[in-house]
């Protein structure tokens, strides 16, 4: 990690302070995250989902065409809030069990501090509104050690879980204190956006804030309040087949695709049978106009949530030193069925794929980074093509801060910092890698070395001539291939990912319950 030199600080992981003061110009910072929305669903990502707010971040900073996540919702936010590879701190799957292996542990280890944590120790307020989910499902009634009240945030609202209504989510938790009933009114969208607000009016101005707003939206289900889905029905009966190209070309006006290239169209996600719209019956179409329109409600409102936040902020005198980023933890799922599929695969225009998997469009998102005072932004406006990572989000913050790492954690994080490329300068070129129910991964300069399954061959891409995925070149290359397994092999082994692991979701949850209860055989 590219960073200023490390200093002392005291006291071990949740309790050190720093021995630097911070001085009065440290940026605010409000770090927003969206939950399963597709690489291209925003407006200043080619979308036709109204986002005006999230636009005019953009139109006044920076956003990358190459930010990848780790594919899921608790391998992102493990990677988001620690600068570490998911399965480094115990996050290499979900928190529905705990596999008693290092990588699998089912929540975030607390031997490694969360980004809330080392900004306070540099001197910030910390406030976390909406989803956790990095504590074990089976943790839920008690705190134990890994809630955000006490993973460094001084506030929380939100949910604990990774699923549930928008209209009676569970676990909710104010701070440690559980809440289990809500007004009739309740919409988990907005009370997430008008809890960060009213964390904003009560801080004090002359200490600097970290803010983390963790939006549910648009994550299954599909809920939102019947006058704003009818206010989103139109746009969407022409159809994914008329809205996928439309939002390719809105993308190579905006820059983010070469002229040459043509829209893919992927068959082989829908096993070779990929329906055009006229083909599906008009119930189908009705209900994919509906469930469509719905989820852009979402994430409209999600919109109406940031501009409350932005609002908010200029009201306390607070915009000119507040840095804004914006991002989604992973591409759009198909796990609504044979139609979710099809709105996903609008959503991730124009990539392959879905979430879960570490193809570009499971592991594609927006990102944007903008300073309230619009005159710090020296690439107003501009595309970064530069490739980043979830993990880099981390130190990012903590250059913006001038923030300090726990000297008992002085070894390098595997982040980097990416203001160099928001100044108009090159980040330092390096491999990413990625590994999700054993979708696998490596990224090396413009080649990236993937493969869907445990089960399936990899695939070797050339993603400057290919980076929608279409040709595997591994049979042209058969040396490269070799080579960038073998790498993808040792960051495996260096970060606990092995043994690979690709049991279906309850298969799975039962073998390691059982297996640790005495009724089974270990994994292979």
């Amino acid at each position: 990690m590219q960073r200023v030199i490390y200093t002392s600080l005291l006291l071990g992981v949740t309790g050190f302070s720093c021995v630097k003061a911070q001085n009065s110009v440290s940026p605010n910072i409000i770090l927003i995250l969206c939950d399963d929305m597709g690489f291209s669903d925003i407006g200043c990502y080619g979308g036709e989902i109204h986002t005006p707010n999230i636009d005019r971040l953009a139109e006044n900073g920076i956003r990358f065409s190459q930010f990848k996540n780790t594919g899921r919702s608790c391998p992102s936010r493990a990677a988001l809030l620690t600068g570490h590879y998911q399965h480094d701190v115990g996050m290499g799957w979900m928190t529905a069990v705990d596999e008693h292996r290092p990588g699998y542990r089912g929540e975030i280890t607390g031997k490694i501090p969360t980004i809330a944590e080392v900004m306070k120790a540099n001197g910030y307020s910390t406030y976390m509104s909406g989803k956790w989910h990095l504590t074990l499902d089976d943790a839920f009634d008690a705190p134990n050690g890994s809630y955000p009240a006490q993973r460094g945030f001084d506030k929380y609202y939100g949910c604990l879980s990774g699923g549930g209504s928008y209209y009676t989510p569970t676990p909710v938790y104010h701070n440690l204190t559980r809440i289990k009933e809500f007004p009739d009114d309740y919409y988990y969208t907005t009370a997430i956006t008008d809890s960060a607000v009213s964390f904003i009016r009560q801080h004090p101005v002359d200490k600097p804030m970290f803010m983390y707003v963790a939006h549910y939206a648009p994550h299954l289900p599909l809920q939102a309040p019947a006058g704003r889905v009818e206010k989103c029905r139109e746009r969407y009966k022409v159809g994914y087949d008329v809205l996928r190209k439309q939002r390719f070309a809105r993308l190579k006006e905006m820059g983010f695709i070469p002229e040459g290239m043509e829209l893919p169209v992927y068959q082989k996600e829908f096993e070779g049978k990929r329906p055009a719209w006229e083909t599906l019956t008009t119930k189908q179409q009705e209900q994919w106009i509906t469930d469509m329109a719905t989820y852009a409600a979402m994430v409209e409102i999600v919109d109406d949530g940031i501009g409350q936040l932005v609002e908010t902020v200029e009201q306390k005198g607070m915009l000119d030193n507040t840095v804004f980023i914006f991002l989604s933890d992973n591409g759009a799922t198909r796990e609504g069925g044979y139609l979710g599929q099809l709105m996903a695969d609008l959503s991730n225009t124009p990539y392959r794929d879905y979430k879960s998997r570490c193809l570009q469009g499971g592991t594609s998102t927006p990102f944007i980074l903008t300073y309230g005072n619009v005159a710090k932004n020296k690439s107003k406006g501009e595309i970064c093509r530069q490739p980043a990572h979830i993990i880099d989000v981390l130190p990012t913050c903590m250059d913006l801060a001038s923030a300090r790492y726990p000297k008992s954690f002085e070894e390098d994080l595997p982040g980097m910092t990416l203001l160099p490329a928001i100044g108009g300068g090159k980040i330092k070129k390096r491999e990413l890698f990625f590994e999700h129910e054993a979708s696998c991964a490596i990224i090396s300069e413009h080649w990236k070395l993937v493969r869907a399954g445990r089960n399936d061959a990899w695939e070797l891409i050339d993603l400057s001539a290919d980076p929608f995925e279409t040709k595997d070149l591994s049979g042209q290359y058969p040396k490269l291939a070799r080579k960038l397994e073998t790498r993808w092999n040792k960051w495996a082994e260096k970060y606990n990912v092995f043994p690979l692991e690709d049991k279906s979701w309850t298969v799975r949850i039962k073998y390691y319950r059982d297996l640790y209860s005495g009724k089974s055989e270990k994994t292979e």
